[in-house]
Parts: structure tokens; C-alpha cells; sequence
């Protein structure tokens, strides 16, 4: 019989009003008419959660009941979440979409990496909370409050659904990740840092060591097989074997002991409902002025979006006076808990950005997103940019490029193929122009070059040998200025941002000495051959749909990220409004 969840959560005048001092009490189900099933974390050895149940058991509907009326029950300033989901599906994606305020992070169909950054983050956490309990002269949570002056601390939860996804290869990050469960387990219990682990099986290859998961005394057995039965509970503990329904569930704070095991029913939560009530936390929070910072947002089976950048859109609204000392341009989101990846532009050789990936959209996004990103750090007068691109005529002036030179108050030329003689000539003569100090005061030029492969002018010829000593003139042909820009443009504030489709038209297109020019370089997923000969790594071959991966030759790193969605009409009328980049 399916139980509401009206029946467990609190009163109107009982919201936000429960005292999390000594520890984390919120109900979960029934056990009979008017008994409620209790999750008590926090309090002697009942500091950790472990929950196993197969496909349909109500694991799912569990996890909503326990962070949805805890978001009842308690304020921000006294739970915060940390939610991790592995499933191939959205099932966190509501928090993320109704901003939760007790969220922290909240990752959806998380990467392994992600989630191992969740881990470090916590972790970071931890050894903070470490530093002020003894400057207070504390020995937990409790004891922290008391003390006059304490900063708030609210109990962290965090919860990860299919954690065994950490465990599918033996590798770094599982090594690393159950090194930083292991130490949040045993050392959270005293900050008030808790865990609840979920998954489908605990059995496996690889899996959490089982001296951490006896650390997780509180168990919570929906229908599971026999195995799993085993694992969860002590051996002589056979009740979650005679589950037979979904919803039903076993809790036993006692690590397993048969004695310790109370029957209940999971509380019945549809979406409508939670939803409401999410809607009912998120009102109250703004009524009572307790909105914290926008939690940390990571769906991993969608592209990054451009307007969760903060840093952009604090540079759209505002004016800059001078020319920035190191351009950023922004590529993506990136899969870890830090700010978005960039590219860095700066007066010295290599700094330069090559794109390779059989996707031309994903990089015209990453082209025209790198453009406004740089744009906005400029000055009008500070910046020009000179795109190349093969379909400049296309589509007249719906052109993406066209668009952005209608909105960007810099100088803005765009050409095609027939337009490459004229306009590298241009670049060349002002090559030649700038010196190692006439041209240090010179405005910054990007040259973008979309589609490197339709640009037969750009290529080298047979004979032609690129040498470090020849000058550039204003003769030269458009593949010799190519050359040269590569090579001098960097240390005089000319910068190249090329995009091409495979390691043979790289190779192709650009001279093996001048390679070493581009310092920082995004791949899209290819062969393991076409990533090697372009980092060294075969890395990018297992890259998904929404991944790229960014290797800084100069910084000597290598990461992955979520590059940006091609921006909408929406946001391309928001750079362009009153308040955003001045036009000259």
C-alpha cells in the first residue's frame, strides 16, 4: 500500500524549524498505521548510510524523500547537499532545474572525474572544518555551535547513487576515490560531514574496500538479489531476501544485526508533488533572505551553457579602459569543480589556439564564443579580429560571424576563400610593421580561421620550406604570411585561433616546425593514432558527444571539459543590449 508523502512531512509551522545540533532526523516512511521510519544520522556511531536495491525497488524515490524533506525540515544554514548521480538517466536533474538552495553541487549523469572532484572538494572541506574546531577547541559538531562567535556550519550530506560507477576500471581515479571516501568516512563523523551511498549491487571486481563500507552502520535493504542481501546485512540477517514488494525496505542502524532490522514502506512521492514542494522551499528561502550562492551545476549528457558563466557575464557589463596583460578565452565547462576552462593569450611565442574534431559546428561555437570572450576584455580600439571562413557567404547575412560583427563594437573583417590574398597581405605588412618595441603599444589582432582544410591559398606548397629567418614582406603568398604569423605574431600581439577536421589536413596545412607554435590545443573524440601524434596521448579517442579535451603545452596540462552549446538568438540579443559591451 503506497503511503503519501503529506503523511511525513512537517506542519506549515513546522518547517525549517528542526535543531540539527546533534543530528540529522527526518522520516522516511511508515513502519505501521502511525509509526514513521526515521533517518537518524549524526549521533554515536550512526554517522554514514548504506543503501542497496535492484532496478524498481524504490531506490530512487528513497533518495527524493530523504534530500525533499530534509529541505523541509531544515534550513540552508543547517544542511547542504552534494548530489552525485551515475544512473544513465536525470534523476537530480529537478534540483538543478528549481535551484534548489540547500544544493551545493549537483551532478547529473556525472562523469567519473566530475564526481572524483565532489570527493577533493569535500575533502577540502573537511580539513577546514579540521582547522576551526581546534582553533575553538572542539571536539564535533555539537560542541563547535556552543562556542560563542562559531561560523555557521551546516551538516553536509553527501549522497551518490550507483557509486560502484567509480569502481568499473582500476584505474587512478578509482584508486583516488576510495582513498577520499575511506578518510571522509572515518574523519566526517566528528565535522559533521556525512555520507549515503547507493547502488543496484555491492558485489564486483572492484568496489569500495570492505573495511569503509563497515564504517557505514546505518543499512537500508530494499528488494535486492541474494548476494547483495549478503553484503548488505550480517550473515545470519536473511530479511532482505523476503522483500517482495517495491517500496518495501529493511533499516538497521546496527550495521546489519538482525536485531536492529524495522520493516517499512518508502513514502510515495510524484513528481507534481515534489516538485511543489521544492517550489514551497525555494519561496521561503527568498522570503526569509536565505538564497546561498547558485549551487555548482554538471550534466554530463548535454553541452556546457554559455550563460552559466559568471566571469563572462560580469565582463559583458562592463567597460574595459586598458588591454588585459592575458586575454581568456572561454571553451567550456569543465569536469571538475573549478572555474571554466580558457585559453590564454599572451605577447609571447606559442600563443596560439588550434581546434581539431570532425564537428564544424562545435567549433564555430567554440570560434564565435572565444571571439565575444576576448572581445569583451578589449577596448575598441584595443582588439581586432580577422575571420576566415568558408561559408562567410552563405547564408548573407544570417551568418553567425556576420552577426557578432553587427553586435562587437571592434574591428571586425570577414572573408572567404577569394578574400585570403587580400587579407593576409594586410596581416603580413602588419607583421612587418611591429618590432619588439614599436609594436608593444600596437592593438591586439586574432586572426580566426574557421575550417582551416577550405583554404587551398593557406596551404604550403610542395617546395615551399618554412624558415625562421626569412622576414615577412608584403610580397609574400597567403600560405608564406600563414607561416610567419605563426612563428612572429605571438611575441607582437598577433594570435591565430584555427579549427580543422583531422590530423592529416593538420599535417597537411601546417608546417611540422610550426606545430610547436600552437601551444594550446582542443580535441574533439578521433583516433587514437590522430590524438597521439597531436598530445602525445591517445586520450581523445574516448571521448563522448559533449567532450573535448584542451592540452596547455606551456603549462603542461591536459584536461577535459564540456565545450559550450551554440548560442541562441536569446543571448546574442543580451550582448548586444544597452548595458552590455559599449560600442564605439
Amino acid at each position: 500500500m503506497q503511503v503519501p508523502f503529506s503523511q511525513i512531512a512537517p506542519p506549515p509551522d513546522e518547517v525549517w524549524t528542526s535543531d540539527t545540533t546533534d543530528e540529522l532526523r527526518v522520516p522516511i516512511g511508515r513502519t505501521g498505521a502511525k509509526k514513521l521510519q526515521m533517518l537518524a544520522i549524526g549521533k554515536g556511531t550512526r554517522q554514514h548510510a548504506l543503501v542497496a536495491g535492484k532496478t524498481g525497488s524504490g531506490k530512487s524515490t528513497l533518495f527524493h524523500v530523504i534530500i525533499t524533506n530534509l529541505a523541509l525540515w531544515c534550513s540552508p544554514e543547517q544542511v547542504e547537499f552534494y548530489l552525485v548521480d551515475f544512473k544513465k538517466g536525470v534523476e537530480f536533474k529537478c534540483y538543478a532545474a528549481k535551484r534548489l538552495p540547500h544544493a551545493r553541487v549537483i551532478a547529473i549523469e556525472s562523469d567519473r572525474e566530475f564526481a572524483l572532484s565532489v570527493l577533493q572538494r569535500i575533502d577540502v572541506e573537511l580539513k577546514r572544518r579540521g582547522e576551526l574546531f581546534r582553533h575553538a577547541g572542539s571536539q564535533d559538531l555539537a560542541g563547535y555551535k556552543r562556542t560563542p562567535g562559531h561560523e555557521p556550519l551546516p551538516r553536509s550530506l553527501l549522497l551518490i547513487d550507483e557509486f560502484q560507477e567509480f569502481f568499473t576500471e582500476d584505474d587512478a581515479v578509482a584508486q583516488e576515490a576510495s582513498l577520499l571516501l575511506d578518510r571522509i568516512v572515518r574523519q566526517g563523523r566528528a565535522f559533521g560531514i556525512h555520507v549515503i551511498l547507493g547502488s543496484q549491487t555491492l558485489g564486483g571486481a572492484y568496489t569500495l574496500a570492505r573495511a569503509t563500507l563497515g564504517q557505514m552502520v546505518i543499512r537500508i535493504a530494499l528488494q535486492c538479489n541474494e548476494t547483495d542481501a549478503h553484503l548488505i546485512m550480517e550473515d545470519d540477517n536473511p530479511a532482505p531476501r523476503l522483500l517482495t514488494r517495491p517500496g518495501e525496505g529493511i533499516y538497521n542502524d546496527q550495521a546489519g544485526a538482525l536485531a536492529a532490522n524495522s520493516p517499512f514502506q518508502i513514502v510515495w512521492l510524484p513528481e507534481e508533488e515534489r516538485d511543489a514542494v521544492l517550489d514551497q522551499v525555494n519561496a521561503l528561502a527568498s522570503r526569509e533572505g536565505k538564497q546561498p550562492p547558485t549551487p555548482i551545476i554538471f550534466e554530463g549528457n548535454a553541452p556546457a551553457e554559455i550563460r552559466d558563466n559568471a566571469e563572462l557575464k560580469k565582463l559583458l557589463r562592463s567597460h574595459p579602459s586598458a588591454r588585459p596583460v592575458t586575454a581568456r578565452a572561454w571553451l567550456g565547462a569543465p569536469n571538475s569543480i573549478k572555474g571554466p576552462t580558457e585559453a590564454l593569450f599572451q605577447r609571447q611565442s606559442g600563443s596560439h589556439l588550434l581546434v581539431v574534431g570532425q564537428s564544424a559546428e562545435r567549433a564555430l561555437s567554440l570560434l564565435s564564443i572565444s571571439i565575444v570572450s576576448l572581445a569583451a576584455q578589449y577596448p575598441p580600439e584595443q582588439a581586432e579580429f580577422v575571420i576566415l571562413d568558408p561559408h562567410a557567404y552563405d547564408n548573407g547575412d544570417s551568418g553567425f560571424f556576420q552577426r557578432l560583427a553587427a553586435i562587437l563594437p571592434h574591428r571586425i573583417r570577414i572573408g572567404g576563400p577569394a578574400e585570403v590574398p587580400a587579407l593576409m597581405a594586410d596581416l603580413s605588412k602588419e607583421l612587418e610593421a611591429r618590432g619588439p618595441s614599436s609594436g608593444r603599444d600596437a592593438p591586439e589582432v586574432f586572426l580566426i580561421v574557421h575550417d582551416l582544410q577550405r583554404f587551398k591559398t593557406l596551404r604550403p606548397d610542395d617546395e615551399f620550406r618554412f624558415s625562421m629567418d626569412d622576414d615577412a614582406s608584403a610580397g609574400a603568398t597567403p600560405s608564406q604570411a600563414f607561416a610567419n604569423l605563426l612563428g612572429e605574431g605571438g611575441p607582437v600581439g598577433m594570435h591565430v585561433l584555427a579549427a580543422t577536421d583531422t590530423w592529416n589536413n593538420v599535417s597537411r596545412w601546417i608546417p611540422r616546425k610550426l606545430m610547436a607554435e600552437f601551444e594550446m590545443r582542443v580535441l574533439f573524440q578521433m583516433s587514437a593514432n590522430d590524438s597521439s601524434n597531436l598530445i602525445d596521448s591517445p586520450a581523445a579517442t574516448s571521448l563522448g558527444l559533449h567532450r573535448a579535451l584542451f592540452h596547455n603545452e606551456h603549462y603542461g596540462t591536459l584536461e577535459t571539459f564540456r565545450p559550450y552549446a551554440m548560442p541562441d538568438d536569446g543571448w546574442l540579443d543580451e550582448i548586444a543590449g544597452p548595458h552590455q559591451i559599449a560600442r564605439a
